[in-house]
Order: C-alpha cells, then sequence, then structure tokens
C-alpha cells in the first residue's frame, strides 16, 4: 500500500576539514566539530516521531561519515546507506531527478549531500525561504502525494528546519 505522502530530510554533511590542503575536495574528512554535530543531529533525530526509511549519500567522504553517523541513531546498519555518486557535484534540476527516481516502497528518505544544492532544494521544494543550511543542518519536506516522481510538481510543506546551533 502507498502512503498518501512523502517526507524528504535533506542533510548538509557535516563540518569538514581543510587541514590537508592537497587532499581532492571529494576526498575530505570530518574534523572534530563535524562528528560532534553529527551525533548531535543523530540524537535530535532520534526523538522524532517520524524518521527516514532508507538514507541516500553523496559518495564524497564527508557526506557519507554525515550518514554513517546518522543512521545507526534511525536503527539502521551504517553498511545499508545507499551510496549515489551522482549527488556530488549535481545541479538543482539533477538533484531532483535523482530524488523523482526513489522507490515508492519508501515514505520518507533522508539525501545527504553539499551546499549550494542542499539550501537551493530546500527553497524549491519547500516554499519557505531559507538563506543557508548550515553545516550539518537538516530540512524536511513533506509531499502531498504518494510517488517521488511527482513530488517537483506536489503540494509541499516545509515541516522543520534544524541544525546544530538552533536551541532545541
Amino acid at each position: 500500500m502507498l502512503h498518501p505522502s512523502r517526507i524528504l530530510f535533506l542533510v548538509r554533511h557535516a563540518k569538514s576539514s581543510w587541514k590537508d590542503l592537497p587532499l581532492a575536495d571529494h576526498d575530505r574528512p570530518l574534523k572534530k566539530r563535524g562528528y560532534k554535530n553529527a551525533i548531535l543531529m543523530g540524537r535530535r533525530l532520534k526523538k522524532r516521531s517520524r524518521q527516514p526509511d532508507v538514507i541516500v549519500s553523496s559518495s564524497a567522504l564527508r557526506a557519507l561519515t554525515t550518514a554513517e553517523i546518522l543512521a545507526p541513531y534511525l536503527d539502521m546498519d551504517p553498511d545499508k546507506v545507499i551510496v549515489d555518486p551522482s549527488i556530488y557535484g549535481s545541479s538543482g534540476r539533477k538533484m531532483i531527478n535523482i530524488i523523482e527516481r526513489f522507490d515508492d516502497r519508501f515514505s520518507a528518505v533522508m539525501v545527504v549531500g553539499h551546499n549550494p544544492e542542499i539550501t537551493r532544494l530546500a527553497n524549491k521544494l519547500g516554499g519557505e525561504p531559507i538563506v543557508n543550511v548550515p553545516t550539518c543542518g537538516m530540512v524536511v519536506i513533506r509531499f502531498e502525494t504518494n510517488q517521488w516522481a511527482a513530488v517537483s510538481s506536489a503540494p509541499s510543506t516545509l515541516l522543520e528546519f534544524d541544525y546544530p546551533k538552533k536551541e532545541p
């Protein structure tokens, strides 16, 4: 049975390190604060009534590490995080195409990616202005449709905008 709505969790990866400058951007790890913030956001996620069914992450190390830290707080095995290399460096339209191809068996999906696209998607799909989704920030949007393929044209509601420095 298909659910009457779809919930999208857009998460910007946690704070990454620039310590090793010759390192390729794709391979930058999280810095200590990034780990702490991902754990904090994981704890906040665990307390929510609605959680994602699956996590889809960019292949970049900082995004994948963020997803793997969040997974256990959602009672998911970190090894079950779906890696989609096309998220890294994707434009807004390409990100929407990725989302519209999600399996309809999942009524709630978390995407862990990068700015500026996470902020752009939040604004385009959520319908309320967000200047910037900070590192490890999360935007939750509900779409009034039972098909991921229809989310870009479905009525939507911004349910939540949370980030590490926001007071709980």
